[in-house]
């Protein structure tokens, strides 16, 4: 298979995972307390760069299915953007450690992805979907505060629970892979 189209079906189908875990959880993966399992592919950024373009359009696809034209243009810049930084760290892990990635290493990946959601998504809720009171908060600054700790906690879930098995997952992928282009 020639690089494009391996580039092009790699991030097809992360994006396709992406999305339809999203669907599938979508009664706690979208507005104020969420947990969105499909942000734990961001770990595939480590062992590939169609990742980012994948977990793009992925997120771009979830949220025109169940989002606010303001959760499509910034809710997917933020998944963007979270891939984009998390691009650096798999570079200098790969530099360090080589292909094979283990759990402990892998801890670092999510970090511009918990960080960036909790930044961005608070006010796309609030702006997007007009949830302007979060229990019995109703001032802009409070709700946003606790809206970026709901949505940081929701992403500390997806991609520390679940981005560890993701990792397992694509480690035995890749040593597949990596042993049938051998042969």
């Amino acid at each position: 298979m020639n690089k494009n189209a391996k580039f092009i079906t790699q991030a097809a189908i992360i994006a396709a995972l992406y999305a339809v875990l999203s669907i599938l959880t979508y009664s706690f993966s979208h507005l104020e307390i969420q947990c969105r399992v499909a942000e734990a592919l961001c770990m595939t950024i480590f062992y590939t760069p169609a990742a980012i373009p994948g977990l793009f359009v992925g997120c771009l696809l979830t949220n025109i299915f169940g989002g606010s034209p303001l959760d499509m243009v910034f809710g997917t810049l933020a998944t963007l953007i979270a891939a984009l930084l998390t691009k650096p760290i798999t570079n200098a892990l790969h530099k360090k450690y080589g292909n094979v990635l283990s759990i402990k290493n892998s801890l670092l990946i999510p970090i511009p992805t918990v960080l960036v959601n909790a930044l961005i998504i608070p006010f796309v809720l609030y702006y997007g979907y007009g949830i302007t009171s979060m229990g019995s908060a109703t001032s802009t600054a409070a709700v946003l505060g606790l809206m970026a700790f709901s949505v940081g906690a929701g992403e500390v879930i997806s991609c520390y629970v679940f981005g560890p098995i993701v990792v397992s997952v694509m480690n035995r992928v890749d040593k597949i892979l990596h042993l049938s282009e051998a042969e």
